[in-house]
Protein backbone atom coordinates (compact mmCIF):
# COMPACT_ATOMS: atom_id res chain seq x y z
CA UNK A 1 0.00 0.00 0.00
CA UNK A 2 1.30 3.31 -1.03
CA UNK A 3 1.51 6.23 1.00
CA UNK A 4 2.39 9.82 1.84
CA UNK A 5 4.01 10.33 5.17
CA UNK A 6 4.46 14.24 6.37
CA UNK A 7 7.36 13.25 8.88
CA UNK A 8 7.91 16.95 11.72
CA UNK A 9 10.53 17.39 13.57
CA UNK A 10 12.85 19.89 14.35
CA UNK A 11 15.58 17.55 15.06
CA UNK A 12 17.19 16.77 11.60
CA UNK A 13 18.82 13.15 12.75
CA UNK A 14 15.45 12.04 13.89
CA UNK A 15 14.11 13.20 10.74
CA UNK A 16 16.55 11.70 8.48
CA UNK A 17 16.08 8.37 10.36
CA UNK A 18 12.29 7.67 10.04
CA UNK A 19 12.38 9.07 6.55
CA UNK A 20 14.98 6.65 5.82
CA UNK A 21 13.05 3.49 7.49
CA UNK A 22 9.68 4.50 5.88
CA UNK A 23 10.81 4.49 2.60
CA UNK A 24 12.66 1.65 2.72
CA UNK A 25 9.04 0.58 3.45
CA UNK A 26 8.22 2.03 0.18
CA UNK A 27 6.69 5.36 1.49
CA UNK A 28 6.48 8.54 0.21
CA UNK A 29 8.28 10.74 2.43
CA UNK A 30 7.94 14.79 3.10
CA UNK A 31 9.50 16.38 5.88
CA UNK A 32 9.02 19.39 8.10
CA UNK A 33 11.18 20.98 10.72
CA UNK A 34 8.65 23.14 12.16
CA UNK A 35 4.82 23.70 13.41
CA UNK A 36 4.22 26.45 11.21
CA UNK A 37 6.22 24.53 8.29
CA UNK A 38 3.99 21.34 9.06
CA UNK A 39 0.56 22.95 8.79
CA UNK A 40 1.65 24.48 5.30
CA UNK A 41 2.87 21.48 3.93
CA UNK A 42 -0.32 19.35 4.77
CA UNK A 43 -2.29 22.45 3.58
CA UNK A 44 -0.41 22.37 0.07
CA UNK A 45 0.59 18.47 -0.44
CA UNK A 46 -1.92 16.48 1.43
CA UNK A 47 -0.24 13.50 3.36
CA UNK A 48 -1.92 10.64 3.93
CA UNK A 49 -0.63 10.27 7.49
CA UNK A 50 1.42 12.92 9.77
CA UNK A 51 3.94 11.55 11.73
CA UNK A 52 4.48 14.74 14.47
CA UNK A 53 7.02 15.41 16.96
CA UNK A 54 5.33 16.97 20.13
CA UNK A 55 8.59 19.04 21.38
CA UNK A 56 9.43 21.67 19.15
CA UNK A 57 10.12 25.25 19.83
CA UNK A 58 7.25 27.91 19.22
CA UNK A 59 4.06 25.92 18.29
CA UNK A 60 4.72 22.50 19.91
CA UNK A 61 2.82 19.31 18.29
CA UNK A 62 -0.36 19.61 20.51
CA UNK A 63 -0.71 22.73 19.16
CA UNK A 64 -0.33 21.38 15.48
CA UNK A 65 -2.54 18.96 15.93
CA UNK A 66 -5.33 21.42 17.59
CA UNK A 67 -4.58 23.56 14.35
CA UNK A 68 -5.35 20.86 11.50
CA UNK A 69 -8.39 19.04 13.35
CA UNK A 70 -9.79 23.02 13.69
CA UNK A 71 -9.36 23.19 9.47
CA UNK A 72 -12.26 21.72 7.93
CA UNK A 73 -9.81 21.26 4.64
CA UNK A 74 -7.05 18.71 6.40
CA UNK A 75 -8.78 17.44 9.59
CA UNK A 76 -9.25 14.02 8.59
CA UNK A 77 -5.85 13.57 7.63
CA UNK A 78 -4.49 10.87 10.74
CA UNK A 79 -2.12 11.89 13.04
CA UNK A 80 0.74 9.90 15.05
CA UNK A 81 2.61 11.82 17.19
CA UNK A 82 5.88 10.54 17.98
CA UNK A 83 7.36 11.92 21.25
CA UNK A 84 10.03 10.77 23.61
CA UNK A 85 7.16 11.91 26.37
CA UNK A 86 6.57 8.71 28.31
CA UNK A 87 3.79 10.36 30.95
CA UNK A 88 0.30 8.90 30.56
CA UNK A 89 -1.21 12.42 31.56
CA UNK A 90 0.94 13.57 28.30
CA UNK A 91 -0.28 10.69 26.08
CA UNK A 92 -3.91 11.96 27.10
CA UNK A 93 -3.45 15.18 26.65
CA UNK A 94 -2.46 14.35 22.60
CA UNK A 95 -5.60 11.74 22.01
CA UNK A 96 -7.43 14.82 23.44
CA UNK A 97 -5.65 17.12 20.87
CA UNK A 98 -6.88 15.00 18.20
CA UNK A 99 -4.03 12.72 17.25
CA UNK A 100 -4.78 9.05 16.58
CA UNK A 101 -2.01 7.31 18.42
CA UNK A 102 0.99 8.64 20.71
CA UNK A 103 4.10 6.61 20.59
CA UNK A 104 7.24 6.85 22.92
CA UNK A 105 10.75 7.05 21.16
CA UNK A 106 12.94 5.15 20.57
CA UNK A 107 9.43 3.83 18.37
CA UNK A 108 9.69 -0.14 17.92
CA UNK A 109 9.52 -0.40 13.92
CA UNK A 110 7.13 -3.16 13.69
CA UNK A 111 4.30 -0.92 15.44
CA UNK A 112 5.12 2.12 13.49
CA UNK A 113 4.75 0.74 10.42
CA UNK A 114 1.52 -1.56 11.30
CA UNK A 115 -0.23 1.38 12.88
CA UNK A 116 0.72 4.01 9.97
CA UNK A 117 -0.89 0.94 7.04
CA UNK A 118 -3.81 0.60 9.24
CA UNK A 119 -4.72 4.27 9.69
CA UNK A 120 -4.11 4.79 5.57
CA UNK A 121 -6.76 1.99 5.21
CA UNK A 122 -8.90 4.17 7.21
CA UNK A 123 -8.15 7.19 5.86
CA UNK A 124 -8.48 5.86 2.09
CA UNK A 125 -12.44 4.30 3.07
CA UNK A 126 -12.97 8.04 4.91
CA UNK A 127 -11.94 9.71 1.73
CA UNK A 128 -14.35 7.99 -0.38
CA UNK A 129 -17.54 8.27 1.66
CA UNK A 130 -16.60 12.17 1.95
CA UNK A 131 -15.85 11.90 -1.98
CA UNK A 132 -19.38 10.53 -2.36
CA UNK A 133 -20.61 12.99 -0.34
CA UNK A 134 -19.37 15.82 -1.91
CA UNK A 135 -20.46 14.81 -5.49
CA UNK A 136 -24.21 14.39 -3.64
CA UNK A 137 -23.49 18.05 -2.49
CA UNK A 138 -22.51 18.83 -6.22
CA UNK A 139 -25.80 17.55 -7.71
CA UNK A 140 -27.97 19.53 -5.33
CA UNK A 141 -28.47 16.76 -2.36
CA UNK A 142 -27.85 16.69 1.05
CA UNK A 143 -24.67 16.95 2.34
CA UNK A 144 -23.35 17.40 6.12
CA UNK A 145 -21.44 20.01 7.49
CA UNK A 146 -20.84 17.94 10.65
CA UNK A 147 -17.30 16.49 11.48
CA UNK A 148 -15.54 13.91 13.03
CA UNK A 149 -15.31 16.19 16.52
CA UNK A 150 -18.49 17.23 17.01
CA UNK A 151 -19.70 13.43 17.01
CA UNK A 152 -20.95 12.84 20.63
CA UNK A 153 -18.69 10.16 22.78
CA UNK A 154 -21.75 9.13 25.28
CA UNK A 155 -23.95 6.56 25.84
CA UNK A 156 -21.88 3.87 23.18
CA UNK A 157 -22.58 0.57 22.84
CA UNK A 158 -19.43 -1.36 24.11
CA UNK A 159 -18.42 -5.55 23.97
CA UNK A 160 -15.54 -5.64 26.45
CA UNK A 161 -14.14 -9.73 26.10
CA UNK A 162 -11.72 -10.31 29.19
CA UNK A 163 -11.21 -13.12 31.55
CA UNK A 164 -9.57 -11.00 33.90
CA UNK A 165 -11.93 -9.69 36.49
CA UNK A 166 -10.16 -7.09 37.79
CA UNK A 167 -9.29 -5.71 34.39
CA UNK A 168 -13.03 -5.96 33.10
CA UNK A 169 -14.10 -3.82 36.36
CA UNK A 170 -11.53 -1.70 35.58
CA UNK A 171 -13.11 -1.14 32.15
CA UNK A 172 -16.58 -1.16 32.95
CA UNK A 173 -15.99 1.49 35.78
CA UNK A 174 -13.93 4.00 33.20
CA UNK A 175 -17.04 3.52 30.75
CA UNK A 176 -19.19 4.24 33.20
CA UNK A 177 -18.16 7.79 33.17
CA UNK A 178 -19.44 8.10 30.00
CA UNK A 179 -23.00 6.18 31.05
CA UNK A 180 -21.68 3.60 28.12
CA UNK A 181 -23.56 0.33 27.74
CA UNK A 182 -20.96 -2.50 28.33
CA UNK A 183 -21.57 -5.88 27.45
CA UNK A 184 -18.90 -8.35 29.26
CA UNK A 185 -17.70 -11.98 27.53
CA UNK A 186 -15.01 -14.19 29.37
CA UNK A 187 -14.58 -16.06 25.90
CA UNK A 188 -13.82 -15.55 22.38
CA UNK A 189 -16.57 -17.64 21.22
CA UNK A 190 -19.03 -15.93 23.94
CA UNK A 191 -17.60 -12.66 22.49
CA UNK A 192 -18.13 -13.42 18.75
CA UNK A 193 -22.04 -14.58 19.38
CA UNK A 194 -23.08 -11.39 21.24
CA UNK A 195 -21.09 -9.42 18.43
CA UNK A 196 -23.11 -11.16 16.17
CA UNK A 197 -26.52 -11.05 17.81
CA UNK A 198 -25.96 -7.07 18.64
CA UNK A 199 -24.80 -4.23 17.64
CA UNK A 200 -22.00 -2.36 19.18
CA UNK A 201 -20.32 1.04 18.39
CA UNK A 202 -16.56 -0.43 19.68
CA UNK A 203 -15.65 -3.81 20.87
CA UNK A 204 -12.59 -4.29 23.04
CA UNK A 205 -10.39 -7.50 23.06
CA UNK A 206 -8.07 -8.66 25.63
CA UNK A 207 -4.92 -10.43 24.22
CA UNK A 208 -3.79 -11.91 27.83
CA UNK A 209 -6.82 -14.07 27.68
CA UNK A 210 -5.67 -17.43 29.59
CA UNK A 211 -6.68 -19.92 26.91
CA UNK A 212 -7.43 -18.03 23.81
CA UNK A 213 -5.90 -15.92 21.28
CA UNK A 214 -8.25 -12.79 20.89
CA UNK A 215 -6.43 -11.79 17.59
CA UNK A 216 -8.08 -14.97 16.37
CA UNK A 217 -11.45 -13.26 17.31
CA UNK A 218 -10.29 -10.22 15.55
CA UNK A 219 -9.80 -11.73 12.38
CA UNK A 220 -13.49 -13.32 13.06
CA UNK A 221 -14.95 -10.13 13.67
CA UNK A 222 -13.52 -8.77 10.83
CA UNK A 223 -14.52 -11.31 8.54
CA UNK A 224 -18.87 -11.09 9.19
CA UNK A 225 -20.30 -8.59 7.14
CA UNK A 226 -22.14 -7.54 10.63
CA UNK A 227 -19.21 -6.51 12.37
CA UNK A 228 -16.87 -5.78 10.12
CA UNK A 229 -16.66 -1.78 10.36
CA UNK A 230 -17.26 -2.10 14.38
CA UNK A 231 -14.01 -0.46 15.68
CA UNK A 232 -11.80 -2.82 17.50
CA UNK A 233 -9.36 -1.84 20.46
CA UNK A 234 -7.02 -4.45 21.67
CA UNK A 235 -5.60 -4.23 25.22
CA UNK A 236 -2.15 -6.07 25.63
CA UNK A 237 1.00 -6.45 27.63
CA UNK A 238 3.93 -3.82 26.97
CA UNK A 239 5.66 -7.03 25.76
CA UNK A 240 2.91 -8.12 23.13
CA UNK A 241 3.86 -5.37 20.76
CA UNK A 242 4.68 -7.70 17.43
CA UNK A 243 1.37 -9.03 18.86
CA UNK A 244 -0.33 -5.61 18.34
CA UNK A 245 0.88 -4.87 15.34
CA UNK A 246 -0.37 -8.04 13.97
CA UNK A 247 -3.58 -7.36 15.56
CA UNK A 248 -3.48 -3.86 13.59
CA UNK A 249 -2.87 -5.68 9.81
CA UNK A 250 -5.93 -7.52 10.76
CA UNK A 251 -8.17 -4.74 11.35
CA UNK A 252 -7.91 -3.78 14.55
CA UNK A 253 -8.01 0.07 15.25
CA UNK A 254 -6.51 1.04 18.32
CA UNK A 255 -4.85 -0.54 21.17
CA UNK A 256 -4.03 0.21 25.31
CA UNK A 257 -1.17 -1.23 27.05
CA UNK A 258 -1.99 -3.23 30.80
CA UNK A 259 -1.81 -1.74 33.44
CA UNK A 260 -4.07 0.28 31.97
CA UNK A 261 -4.62 4.02 32.41
CA UNK A 262 -8.35 5.20 32.89
CA UNK A 263 -7.82 8.27 31.11
CA UNK A 264 -5.74 6.85 28.31
CA UNK A 265 -8.46 4.34 27.72
CA UNK A 266 -11.44 6.94 27.62
CA UNK A 267 -9.41 9.19 25.80
CA UNK A 268 -9.11 6.26 22.96
CA UNK A 269 -12.62 4.87 23.38
CA UNK A 270 -14.13 7.98 22.77
CA UNK A 271 -12.22 8.55 19.64
CA UNK A 272 -12.71 5.36 18.10
CA UNK A 273 -17.13 5.96 19.19
CA UNK A 274 -16.71 9.67 17.71
CA UNK A 275 -15.24 7.70 14.43
CA UNK A 276 -17.47 5.33 13.90
CA UNK A 277 -20.51 7.50 14.31
CA UNK A 278 -18.85 9.93 12.20
CA UNK A 279 -18.45 7.02 9.27
CA UNK A 280 -22.17 6.10 10.40
CA UNK A 281 -23.57 9.64 9.48
CA UNK A 282 -21.25 10.01 6.22
CA UNK A 283 -23.00 6.75 5.03
CA UNK A 284 -26.45 7.99 6.28
CA UNK A 285 -26.43 11.33 5.19
CA UNK A 286 -24.98 9.89 1.60
CA UNK A 287 -27.58 6.86 1.17
CA UNK A 288 -30.65 9.51 1.73
CA UNK A 289 -29.11 11.70 -0.67
CA UNK A 290 -29.39 9.66 -3.77
CA UNK A 291 -32.19 9.70 -5.48
CA UNK A 292 -33.37 7.25 -8.60
CA UNK A 293 -31.57 10.12 -10.64
CA UNK A 294 -27.91 9.10 -9.49
CA UNK A 295 -28.66 5.23 -9.45
CA UNK A 296 -29.79 2.20 -12.24
CA UNK A 297 -33.28 1.35 -10.75
CA UNK A 298 -32.65 -2.07 -12.56
CA UNK A 299 -29.50 -2.67 -10.52
CA UNK A 300 -29.19 -0.57 -7.84
CA UNK A 301 -25.67 0.65 -9.58
CA UNK A 302 -24.84 4.00 -9.67
CA UNK A 303 -25.92 5.41 -13.62
CA UNK A 304 -23.88 7.27 -15.80
CA UNK A 305 -25.08 10.76 -14.53
CA UNK A 306 -23.72 10.11 -11.51
CA UNK A 307 -20.28 8.41 -12.75
CA UNK A 308 -20.10 12.11 -14.66
CA UNK A 309 -20.38 13.96 -11.80
CA UNK A 310 -18.02 11.64 -9.56
CA UNK A 311 -14.93 10.69 -12.16
CA UNK A 312 -13.40 14.45 -12.95
CA UNK A 313 -13.40 14.88 -8.77
CA UNK A 314 -11.94 11.57 -8.46
CA UNK A 315 -8.70 12.23 -10.73
CA UNK A 316 -8.46 15.69 -9.66
CA UNK A 317 -7.85 14.24 -6.38
CA UNK A 318 -5.87 11.81 -7.36
CA UNK A 319 -3.69 14.18 -9.88
CA UNK A 320 -3.04 16.44 -6.75
CA UNK A 321 -1.69 13.08 -4.40
CA UNK A 322 0.49 11.48 -7.80
CA UNK A 323 -1.93 8.47 -7.42
CA UNK A 324 -3.19 6.09 -10.58
CA UNK A 325 -7.26 5.92 -11.36
CA UNK A 326 -7.82 2.96 -13.17
CA UNK A 327 -11.04 2.31 -15.01
CA UNK A 328 -12.38 -1.10 -16.26
CA UNK A 329 -15.30 -0.63 -19.03
CA UNK A 330 -17.03 -4.36 -19.84
CA UNK A 331 -20.52 -5.26 -21.37
CA UNK A 332 -22.13 -8.89 -21.57
CA UNK A 333 -21.03 -10.68 -24.61
CA UNK A 334 -23.85 -11.35 -26.84
CA UNK A 335 -26.48 -10.01 -24.64
CA UNK A 336 -28.83 -9.58 -27.53
CA UNK A 337 -29.01 -12.93 -28.05
CA UNK A 338 -30.27 -13.82 -24.15
CA UNK A 339 -32.85 -11.08 -24.70
CA UNK A 340 -34.27 -12.71 -27.92
CA UNK A 341 -33.93 -16.32 -26.57
CA UNK A 342 -35.11 -15.98 -23.13
CA UNK A 343 -37.35 -12.61 -22.98
CA UNK A 344 -36.14 -9.57 -21.33
CA UNK A 345 -37.07 -10.43 -17.79
CA UNK A 346 -34.45 -13.05 -17.61
CA UNK A 347 -32.29 -10.38 -19.42
CA UNK A 348 -32.77 -8.16 -16.74
CA UNK A 349 -31.63 -11.27 -14.15
CA UNK A 350 -28.60 -11.13 -16.59
CA UNK A 351 -28.09 -7.37 -15.88
CA UNK A 352 -28.77 -8.12 -11.85
CA UNK A 353 -26.61 -10.46 -11.58
CA UNK A 354 -23.71 -9.61 -13.34
CA UNK A 355 -23.95 -6.05 -11.47
CA UNK A 356 -23.83 -7.98 -7.77
CA UNK A 357 -20.84 -10.43 -8.57
CA UNK A 358 -19.08 -7.26 -9.83
CA UNK A 359 -20.14 -5.53 -6.49
CA UNK A 360 -18.92 -8.40 -4.45
CA UNK A 361 -15.55 -8.62 -5.72
CA UNK A 362 -14.14 -5.22 -5.41
CA UNK A 363 -12.98 -3.08 -2.58
CA UNK A 364 -15.35 -1.64 -0.54
CA UNK A 365 -14.04 2.19 -2.09
CA UNK A 366 -14.06 1.23 -5.30
CA UNK A 367 -17.51 2.46 -7.43
CA UNK A 368 -19.68 -0.03 -9.79
CA UNK A 369 -21.71 2.09 -12.70
CA UNK A 370 -24.38 0.90 -15.14
CA UNK A 371 -23.71 2.98 -18.09
CA UNK A 372 -26.72 1.86 -20.06
CA UNK A 373 -27.72 -1.31 -21.63
CA UNK A 374 -25.30 -4.06 -20.94
CA UNK A 375 -22.70 -1.74 -20.26
CA UNK A 376 -20.78 -1.40 -17.00
CA UNK A 377 -17.79 0.57 -16.02
CA UNK A 378 -15.99 0.08 -12.73
CA UNK A 379 -13.74 2.80 -11.31
CA UNK A 380 -10.45 1.87 -8.87
CA UNK A 381 -8.94 4.92 -6.77
CA UNK A 382 -5.31 4.12 -6.11
CA UNK A 383 -5.13 1.00 -8.62
CA UNK A 384 -2.22 0.67 -10.84
CA UNK A 385 -2.24 -1.16 -14.82
CA UNK A 386 -0.83 -4.61 -12.84
CA UNK A 387 -3.59 -4.61 -9.77
CA UNK A 388 -6.44 -3.27 -12.15
CA UNK A 389 -5.50 -6.03 -14.73
CA UNK A 390 -5.58 -8.58 -12.02
CA UNK A 391 -8.92 -7.47 -10.69
CA UNK A 392 -10.44 -6.91 -13.92
CA UNK A 393 -9.25 -11.01 -14.98
CA UNK A 394 -10.62 -12.07 -11.70
CA UNK A 395 -14.14 -10.66 -12.42
CA UNK A 396 -13.91 -12.00 -15.72
CA UNK A 397 -13.64 -15.55 -14.48
CA UNK A 398 -16.29 -14.72 -11.86
CA UNK A 399 -18.66 -14.13 -14.78
CA UNK A 400 -17.64 -17.25 -16.97
CA UNK A 401 -16.95 -19.82 -14.73
CA UNK A 402 -20.48 -20.09 -12.84
CA UNK A 403 -23.70 -20.48 -14.68
CA UNK A 404 -26.11 -17.61 -14.37
CA UNK A 405 -29.75 -18.79 -12.61
CA UNK A 406 -32.04 -17.87 -14.81
CA UNK A 407 -36.32 -18.22 -14.49
CA UNK A 408 -36.92 -19.69 -17.91
CA UNK A 409 -35.48 -23.45 -19.19
CA UNK A 410 -33.49 -24.95 -19.22
CA UNK A 411 -32.83 -22.94 -15.78
CA UNK A 412 -29.42 -21.23 -16.18
CA UNK A 413 -27.24 -19.90 -18.53
CA UNK A 414 -23.49 -19.34 -19.23
CA UNK A 415 -22.44 -15.62 -19.10
CA UNK A 416 -19.14 -13.89 -20.30
CA UNK A 417 -17.88 -10.48 -20.65
CA UNK A 418 -15.16 -8.82 -22.12
CA UNK A 419 -13.47 -5.67 -20.18
CA UNK A 420 -11.27 -3.03 -21.40
CA UNK A 421 -8.88 -1.29 -18.99
CA UNK A 422 -7.18 2.23 -19.05
CA UNK A 423 -5.14 4.02 -15.88
CA UNK A 424 -4.86 7.22 -15.49
CA UNK A 425 -1.16 8.38 -13.94
CA UNK A 426 -2.40 10.89 -11.25
CA UNK A 427 0.26 12.59 -12.49
CA UNK A 428 -0.52 16.40 -14.32
CA UNK A 429 0.57 16.91 -17.84
CA UNK A 430 3.66 20.06 -18.40
CA UNK A 431 0.23 22.47 -19.00
CA UNK A 432 -1.31 21.98 -15.46
CA UNK A 433 -3.71 19.66 -16.89
CA UNK A 434 -4.82 15.84 -16.09
CA UNK A 435 -6.44 13.61 -18.05
CA UNK A 436 -9.62 13.74 -18.08
CA UNK A 437 -12.90 11.50 -17.12
CA UNK A 438 -13.93 11.11 -20.68
CA UNK A 439 -10.65 10.96 -21.87
CA UNK A 440 -9.99 8.04 -19.46
CA UNK A 441 -13.30 6.04 -20.09
CA UNK A 442 -12.60 6.57 -24.31
CA UNK A 443 -9.10 4.37 -23.58
CA UNK A 444 -10.90 2.39 -21.66
CA UNK A 445 -13.37 1.94 -24.52
CA UNK A 446 -11.18 1.76 -27.30
CA UNK A 447 -9.63 -1.47 -24.67
CA UNK A 448 -13.24 -2.82 -24.96
CA UNK A 449 -13.44 -3.06 -28.53
CA UNK A 450 -10.00 -4.52 -28.87
CA UNK A 451 -11.20 -7.48 -26.34
CA UNK A 452 -14.46 -8.17 -28.67
CA UNK A 453 -12.40 -8.05 -32.10
CA UNK A 454 -9.74 -10.60 -30.53
CA UNK A 455 -12.48 -13.04 -29.74
CA UNK A 456 -14.54 -11.84 -25.98
CA UNK A 457 -14.66 -13.32 -23.04
CA UNK A 458 -11.11 -11.59 -22.93
CA UNK A 459 -9.29 -8.77 -20.40
CA UNK A 460 -7.15 -6.29 -23.03
CA UNK A 461 -5.25 -3.31 -21.39
CA UNK A 462 -5.31 0.31 -23.23
CA UNK A 463 -1.84 0.58 -25.11
CA UNK A 464 -1.93 4.49 -23.89
CA UNK A 465 -2.05 3.28 -20.27
CA UNK A 466 1.51 3.67 -18.15
CA UNK A 467 2.72 0.17 -18.56
CA UNK A 468 2.69 -2.22 -21.40
CA UNK A 469 0.05 -3.72 -23.05
CA UNK A 470 -1.28 -7.23 -21.68
CA UNK A 471 -3.64 -8.99 -22.15
CA UNK A 472 -5.67 -12.15 -20.32
CA UNK A 473 -6.80 -14.83 -22.37
CA UNK A 474 -9.63 -17.83 -22.02
CA UNK A 475 -8.65 -20.43 -19.34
Amino acid sequence: MSARVLVVDDVLPNVKLLAAKLTREYFDVITASSGPEALERTRNESPDIILLDVMMPGMDGFEVCERIRSDPAIMHIPIVMVTALSDAADRVRGLEAGADDFLTKPVNDVALFARVRSLVRLKMMMDEWRLRESTSGQLGMLVSTDSMQTQSAENARVLVVEDSTIDLDKVRETLTRDRDAVRAADTCAQGLEIALQEDFELVLISLTLMKEDGLRLCSQLRSHERTRQVPILLMADEADIDRVAKGLELGANDYVIKPIDRNELLARTRTQVRRKRYQERLRSNYEQSLSLALTDSLTGLFNRRYLSAHLPRLLDRSGGNNKPVAALLFDIDHFKKVNDSFGHSVGDEVLREVAQRASRNLRNFDLVARLGGEEFVVVMPDADLGSAMLVAERLRQRIANEPFKVSAPPGHITVTISVGVAVADGVAESDGRGETGESLLRRADNALYQAKRNGRNLVVADSASPATQAAASVD
